[in-house]
Order: structure tokens, then C-alpha cells, then sequence
């Protein structure tokens, strides 16, 4: 089955989807992964014919207004400068979409990419499977990401409502280029002004979560959706560490990881001092990941080692705790390898990973990046090393995740419904 998979936002975000069109790749399926444009090389990579969506996330995020949006956490004012650089691309990501979508059988989408897809989904008759890595579906069991927690103690139905809300503020944002995008391009008429949510094309078939259900158990609520397990994207089997990092790993006690993935800050160098303060104060040894986020130091203790990108699946196991901003990816990860996290949530989604890695004991309560200083950061790394139960829960959760395959179950999902029929949309030609 020819298979079309749209994915945008961060490399945390896009992972996912490349590892699911891989496992799809594996079972004889021909999948074509449609993201932006600097993750061409990720793509082909493994395999997966790349199709470019206008713009480059990392640059979009080291924007100076952009980090200084980034670091007041303010998600309403993220979202609408994000809508407006959306708005500026829609009619690219359209013709892009539908190029990546010509003769496909199927679309997969996640959250990045919803509304148009949808789109695609009437104007080509395509099936459509939503495929999430976050909670996005209505549900009172708990309130959705932006929400505080203790909105649940005011009953389900206002849980309920949080995930309208939230569903919504992504809609909204989104509204005016995918009516352009729809005009210009697709020759559609405008989506409802409350979006699409009740379109025919998402409800026709299950949603899968890219989610372990030993972390978030499946609400009872949520009908037709499958936990299958997180999507993990581990490294290349050719793939060799460097080698100072394999000098500094063998050369003491397990280190404490800290990075930030994609979340950048306007001054690196304060952030980086803060940090060595911090592991000064533990008396840890540490890998630094500069990544994103700028931190750069170039007069480093011997206890300390500034790495570029080194795959998590690889290095995440051979650290004694790993202290990151909270992503969905980042997080997965840290949990898979069975050690204790600290977050440090900027915005989004994060202070929910953050909160519900606290809840499960395998962590540190969140620190909000801007409540972090150096002897938070610094108990809050004692507290991980040291806490042998928090360990040892850490170790019992790691053991659950590394038993479950998820892009395994998603591929099963698909072929089951293939071989239902399911799949019979004006594209659906064999293979």
C-alpha cells in the first residue's frame, strides 16, 4: 500500500513519524514522509522518500523575537506567531501535501499537519489515520496540556471542556491559512468556523497514540483508539559514539545528562553557568548537549563533557539521570532507559511531561524554566541520584516501555484494516 505520512514541527516532533514509516517500510508498504525542509537527510536516511513542506523549524526558533517568546512560556502569544508564519506558508504546504499525497491509499497525520490533512483527505477521497504523540482527544479523565492539573478537581466535565479549548486555540490559529490554503490551492470550500474536528474523514477510522499505557493508562472514555506504545527512532545500526565520549563514560561513575533539546535560549552563556553551578554543587559529572539551545562553554571542568546530537536510545541508559525541558520524544526516552528525570518545562506540552513524570515517582517535581536556578537544579539532581525508590521505580517503568513495540502495533493496526477493506478510497489502486 502506497502510504503518506505528514509530520511538521520540531525533530522531537517529526522522530516519531519516521520511525512509524519505517516499520511500515519493513512490512512492504511504500511510504513517503512529507515534513520541512531540513529534515531531508533524517528522512532518506532511513529509507523514506522525502517530500519538502516549506520552512526550517530550527531557524524559525532561534529567531531573536521567537526566543524571547519562547522563554516567557506564554503558549497563547507561541501559537500566534506560529499561526502567522503558518498563514505566510499555507499555500506551499498545500502544494507540497498534495504533491506528497498524489496516488497515496493513505494519510498519517499527527497533531502537526491535522487541518490540512483533512483537506487533502476530501479533496482526494483519501483515508485518513490520526496518529497522535500527546493527548489530544477530549476526555474526562484529565484536563488538557495547557491546563493546570488542579482544574480536575472541578469534575470531569470541565476536563472535557479543557480539550475543546484546546483544540480550538490550535484551530484558530490555523483557521486562515487553511481557508487559503483550501481556496488557492485545493479548490475546497472553507472549513466549518469551529474546524473540522466532526469531519467524516476522522471518525471513519481508530486513532493510535504513540504512548506507553503504563505511563498515561487508556481514559475509559476514549472509544476506538489504540495505546500502542511509544514510536522510538534509535540509532542507525552502523552508527559509532565518538570517541571522547566513550574516554569520559568509562572514566568514572555514571553522569548526569542535561540538555534542551530544541528550545533555545537568548543567553547561552548564562544558561551554561548556571548548569556547571549546579553540578559543582552535586559534585556529578555531567554531558552537556548543546543541541538548540546554545549552551556552549568552551572552558569545561575535566567532570564535564559538552556533546553535539548522540542519539538517546544509546546514551540515555549509560547515564545516571537525565535532566531536559519535558518534549514528548525527550521524555519517552528518558523513561524507556529506566533512570530518573528532571524537567524543565519552557512551554506547551513540557509541564504536562513534567507533572506526570512527578506523579508516577520516576522523577523530580518540574521546574519551570523560569523558576530555574542553579541550587534548585542542583537539589533536584541529588534528590535523583540518590533516592533509591525513585530509582528503582525509574528501572520497573524502563523495563514495561523496552517490552513494548508500538510501531509493531500501529503496523498491525493498518494491515488488520487493510485486509478489512477499510482502505477504499478513490486512490486505493493495489500495490
Amino acid at each position: 500500500m502506497r502510504i503518506a505520512i505528514i509530520a511538521m514541527g520540531s525533530r522531537g516532533d517529526i522522530q516519531p513519524y519516521v520511525a512509524l514509516g519505517k516499520g511500515l517500510n519493513a512490512a512492504g508498504h511504500s511510504v513517503r514522509l512529507a515534513t520541512h525542509e531540513n529534515f531531508e537527510s533524517l528522512v532518506n536516511s532511513h529509507g523514506l522518500a522525502f517530500y519538502p513542506m516549506k520552512g526550517n523549524v530550527q531557524a524559525f526558533m532561534e529567531d531573536p523575537e521567537n526566543r524571547k517568546l519562547l522563554e516567557s512560556g506564554n503558549f497563547l502569544k507561541i501559537n500566534a506567531r506560529a499561526a502567522a508564519a503558518s498563514q505566510r506558508a499555507a499555500i506551499d504546504w498545500a502544494e507540497g501535501g498534495l504533491a506528497a499525497c498524489q496516488d497515496a491509499e493513505l494519510l498519517i497525520v499527527g497533531v502537526g499537519g491535522l487541518f490540512l490533512s483533512v483537506a487533502l483527505a476530501e479533496k482526494l477521497n483519501l483515508p485518513l489515520l490520526q496518529a497522535y504523540i500527546f493527548p489530544f482527544t477530549p476526555t474526562t479523565a484529565f484536563p488538557a496540556l495547557l491546563f493546570p492539573r488542579w482544574i480536575s478537581k472541578l469534575g470531569g466535565a470541565v476536563n472535557r471542556l479543557s480539550h475543546h479549548l484546546f483544540r480550538q486555540i490550535m484551530w484558530q490559529g490555523s483557521r486562515k491559512g487553511d481557508n487559503l490554503a483550501r481556496q488557492q490551492v485545493l479548490d475546497l470550500p472553507p472549513a466549518p468556523f469551529l474546524g473540522s474536528y466532526d469531519a467524516a474523514s476522522l471518525q471513519q477510522y481508530p486513532i493510535v497514540y504513540g504512548l506507553s499505557p503504563s505511563v498515561i493508562a487508556k481514559p475509559s472514555d476514549w472509544r476506538n483508539t489504540h495505546m500502542t506504545g511509544y514510536w522510538f527512532l534509535d540509532e542507525a545500526p552502523d552508527w559509532t559514539p565518538p570517541a571522547a565520549l566513550l574516554e569520559f563514560l568509562q572514566k568514572g561513575t555514571p553522569p548526569v545528562f542535561i540538555g534542551f533539546g530544541s528550545m533555545v535560549s537568548r543567553n547561552p552563556e548564562e544558561t551554561a553557568n548556571l548548569v556547571l553551578q549546579a553540578i559543582q554543587l552535586t559534585g556529578q559529572r555531567a554531558i552537556l548537549q548543546s543541541g538548540w539551545s546554545g549552551l556552549r562553554k568552551s572552558d569545561l571542568p575535566d567532570t564535564v563533557l559538552m556533546v553535539d546530537s548522540i542519539p538517546h536510545s544509546w546514551l540515555f541508559p549509560r547515564v545516571a539521570a537525565v535532566v531536559h525541558h519535558g518534549g514528548a520524544g525527550t521524555t519517552a526516552a528518558g523513561l524507556r532507559a529506566g533512570v530518573p528525570t528532571i524537567v524543565i518545562p519552557f512551554f506547551g506540552d513540557q509541564p504536562f511531561w513534567g507533572q506526570r513524570v512527578a506523579a508516577l515517582g520516576v522523577g523530580t517535581a518540574p521546574i519551570p524554566r523560569k523558576q530555574l536556578t542553579a541550587k534548585k537544579l542542583a537539589a533536584a539532581i541529588h534528590e535523583a541520584v540518590s533516592h533509591r525508590a525513585m530509582r528503582q521505580r525509574a528501572a520497573d517503568l524502563g523495563a514495561k516501555i523496552q517490552a513494548e513495540d508500538g510501531v509493531a502495533s500501529v503496523v498491525a493496526t493498518i494491515q488488520d484494516l487493510e485486509k478489512r477493506g477499510a482502505f477504499c478510497g478513490k486512490n486505493s489502486r493495489g500495490n
